[in-house]
């Protein structure tokens, strides 16, 4: 089966825990993917910050070759196939 970055992201983002601070504004992180970490004025903010946190932090992995989580059978750590140019 394939998956798509956007696979990954989504599943990741479904694993997001949030709170409210004590000075009203939030903080949100992915346990899942260690690191991950945002905080924003409003929830909504800091979900899309979030999201552009494990973004980057997913690209910089690959980048690092670093091992990144196994989430909901999404696996980015598998090298590519490389095919010759005839086969193109």
């Amino acid at each position: 089966m394939k998956y798509s970055l956007t696979d990954y992201i989504d599943s990741a983002m479904s694993y997001a825990q949030y709170d409210k601070l004590a000075d009203g504004s939030f903080a949100g992180r992915i346990p899942k993917c260690k690191g991950v970490i945002a905080f924003a004025k409003s929830l909504r903010e800091c979900e899309d910050r979030l999201r552009s946190t494990l973004e980057d932090w997913i690209i910089l992995g690959l980048k690092l070759g670093h091992h990144l989580p196994v989430i909901n059978g999404i696996n980015l750590n598998r090298r590519p196939k490389r095919e010759s140019v005839g086969a193109l």
